[in-house]
Parts: structure tokens; sequence; C-alpha cells
């Protein structure tokens, strides 16, 4: 914080350097075709290459890393590969035109996860079942084990997430789901 006010006060204080910074910034846009700089800026070399200053002042050299627009786009390289683990935004990662054949795919943690009853609801198991059973309960391992339906929302983006392959009737031998794939007034 101290050399924050410090330098602050230097540039307060000198009259010159201000006046430098702007001719700096405006000579560097008015010389955008200098093969210098342009590779520099984009090359991320920004210790390396530096601006003269053509004004009745005395010379002074400053170095792109004080411009505005290198300056931000240097941060700017630094932090965008960043975002996507900053963030944790989740992503639903369904392909709609595959590359071979032009179809939808299936995402296939959705078939891994999730079992479809052909009324169109949805089972999964409940979360953490398989956690840390060293320290819950009997009852609370019970709970877990059982199966839970998805709600209308969940049912409806698991199917977007499915091709019509997934959504047909299975007949399996000894099918313990067979009593629950009808329903009767079931609005979904």
């Amino acid at each position: 914080m101290a050399s924050f006010v410090l330098g602050r006060a230097v540039r307060a204080a000198s009259g010159i350097l201000r006046p430098v910074n702007i001719l700096a910034s405006s000579a560097y846009r008015n010389n955008t075709k200098n093969a210098c700089l342009h590779s520099a800026l984009f090359t991320g070399h920004f210790s390396l290459t530096h601006i003269p200053v053509v004004s009745s002042a005395p010379r002074l050299v400053t170095s792109v890393r004080n411009l505005t627009y290198g300056y931000t786009g240097m941060i700017l390289n630094r932090v965008t590969p960043l975002l996507p683990s900053v963030l944790m935004v989740p992503v639903r990662t369904l392909t709609y035109c595959s590359t071979r054949k032009g179809k939808r795919k299936t995402v296939k943690a959705v078939i891994y996860r999730f079992l479809r009853l052909h009324s169109g609801l949805w089972l999964r198991r409940r979360s953490g079942y398989k956690k840390k059973l060293w320290k819950k309960t009997a009852a609370r391992k019970r709970r877990l084990r059982e199966m839970v339906f998805c709600n209308k929302t969940q049912s409806k983006l698991l199917d977007k997430m499915t091709t019509s392959f997934w959504k047909r009737r299975n007949w399996y031998v000894d099918d313990p789901y067979q009593k629950y794939h009808d329903r009767t007034n079931l609005k979904v």
C-alpha cells in the first residue's frame, strides 16, 4: 500500500511522467505498422521491447507493459486459461451433430447413472450411497440403498440427453422393475 501511495505521489509531483505516458500511448496507436511492437504485443515478449517517445520533453523510454492496451492484453492472456476451472460452470456435454453420421449422440454418463422406466420416469441412486459407510448408521445405509425417482425437470433433461434407442421398451427375464414400467394416472 505504501509503494502504491509513493508511486502516485511521484507521478503527481513530476509533470513529465504523465504527458510522456499519454504521448507514448498515442504514438503507439498512430504507429501500428511497427512490426517489432506488433509482434511483441501479441507474442507476450513485453520486457524486451521499448517504445521511443518523440516529444519536446527529455527523452524517456516507456515499455509496452506500461501501456494500457498491452498490460490488459497480458493479464487476459494469463487469466483466460484459468476461467473454466475458476467458474466451474455446469456443462451438459451433448453432441447435437456427430462427425461421422451427423446424428445426435447419447451422453454416456446418463446411461451409466440412471435407469429409465417405460412410463418416462427416471430412477437414480441416492447421493453418497457408497461414501464413508463406516460412519453411517444402519438405518441411514438402508435409506441410501433405496432407488428414488427424478422429478419432472430432471426427467425432461435426461430425455433430451438420450436418443430414442434408450427410450424403447425392453423385456428382461426376471426384471425387478417390471411392475413399475407401466403407470396409470401419471402426468409427466
